[in-house]
């Protein structure tokens, strides 16, 4: 069954994959693309690019877009679930009084896992830069786009950034038609994908109509508003959810300690609001952890899927191919800064720590271990060594 051996792929991705967003891709490129061949390097490249111009959980998307095109919408159900359940499953359990996650025990394991972060990432920017910045246009641009971004950090700045390659592209760029699509057929046809769309630009304006029925109304529309309106993903849905849950559901000491444990477990950083949801006290905490966990994740969702078949159809057209190439090399760009900072900056704390991620890094490339197999044994390293 398709689905299920989606599900199995993203959940073992669920329960390893730490280090955020970006570490996220560089999990999934060395899952889907080097070892199972599902994508392309191309066509997964075309994914990325579309989530870094979509609001929403952009790992995910990417995600639950790979679900979509291998397995149907049962493939799409099938990625989102094993991606999220490992983090939104210790998320609610946190909530519900594990007040010693994220404390000493673990903390030389936590510190293992970032290192194990800046070894994937690193990977991944080496393996997109060769199959994607190919002449000297396209190392000028991604070069570009990762200094402006490391003087310029920002969700406003990366989607800019990568506009202006897609339009440097499309000016100066000639690329021919591939041999083979980039992306796999898409199963949702155009009046599909407009229905979707227009479905999520409804929760928008009808969501706050319906909020003053009902708490669980109230979590749904904060949730469902977050996940709509963050560009950037991660760490920039913090504001978004702080307003709809302090001080109406959570205290602000419950917020932070919240956001903590979040950082502190694989999957994605959105299933933070499964903590806000298990936390509050005017519904059950399962039904609140269920409703908010929906909420966040169903626009970006919609949104994905209802871009996909415009996406694809426009991606075969000349002129679109050539802003394609461009914004693809300004996603490598993107990928290089994002591997300073968050994932160096955060991950490497000293020579020890730069030691481990070059042996990582080697294990990855030269040993060809998989990506999971790395993050293990650096996670045990880190806790050996506290």
């Amino acid at each position: 069954m398709p689905a299920l051996e989606v599900f199995l792929v993203f959940l073992r991705l669920g329960l390893t994959s730490f280090g955020g967003p970006v570490a996220h891709l560089g999990y999934y490129r060395a899952e889907l693309v080097v070892r199972r061949k599902w994508f392309t390097e191309a066509g997964y490249a075309d994914l990325v690019a579309l989530a870094q111009f979509l609001p929403g959980p952009a790992s995910s998307q990417v995600g639950m877009a790979a679900g979509l095109l291998r397995a149907g919408w049962p493939g799409m159900l099938a990625a989102w679930v094993g991606f999220t359940l490992p983090s939104a499953a210790l998320m609610f359990a946190f909530a519900l009084g594990l007040s010693r996650w994220g404390g000493d025990e673990t903390a030389g394991a936590l510190a293992g896992l970032k290192v194990a972060a800046v070894a994937v990432v690193a990977q991944a920017v080496a393996g997109l830069w060769g199959s994607l910045v190919t002449d000297r246009l396209r190392a000028i641009l991604a070069l570009g786009v990762a200094a402006a971004l490391l003087l310029l950090p920002g969700a406003g700045a990366q989607v800019a950034a990568l506009l202006v390659c897609a339009l440097i592209g499309w000016r100066f760029l000639r690329v021919k038609a591939a041999a083979e699509r980039g992306l796999p057929a898409v199963p949702v046809s155009r009046r599909m994908g407009a229905a979707l769309l227009l479905t999520c630009g409804a929760g928008l304006l009808l969501l706050p109509l319906l909020a003053p029925l009902g708490p669980g109304w109230t979590l749904l529309d904060a949730t469902f508003r977050a996940g709509a309106l963050v560009f950037g993903g991660g760490h920039v849905v913090l504001p978004l959810l702080e307003t709809g849950f302090v001080p109406a559901f959570v205290s602000h000491e419950t917020f932070v300690a919240g956001y903590g444990a979040a950082n502190a477990v694989p999957g994605p950083l959105f299933t933070f609001a499964t903590f806000l949801g298990a936390a509050q006290t005017v519904a059950s905490p399962l039904l609140g952890a269920l409703i908010s966990t929906l909420g966040i994740f169903l626009p970006g969702a919609l949104l994905m899927a209802g871009a996909l078949p415009f996406w694809s159809a426009l991606s075969a057209r000349p002129a679109a191919r050539n802003a394609l190439a461009g914004l693809n090399a300004g996603v490598v760009g993107l990928l290089l800064a994002a591997l300073y900072n968050p994932v160096f900056t955060s991950g490497i704390g000293g020579p020890r720590d730069l030691a481990l991620a070059l042996l990582a890094y080697a294990a990855l490339s030269a040993g060809r271990l998989p990506a999971w197999a790395v993050v293990l044994g650096c996670a045990l390293v880190g806790w050996a060594a506290l």
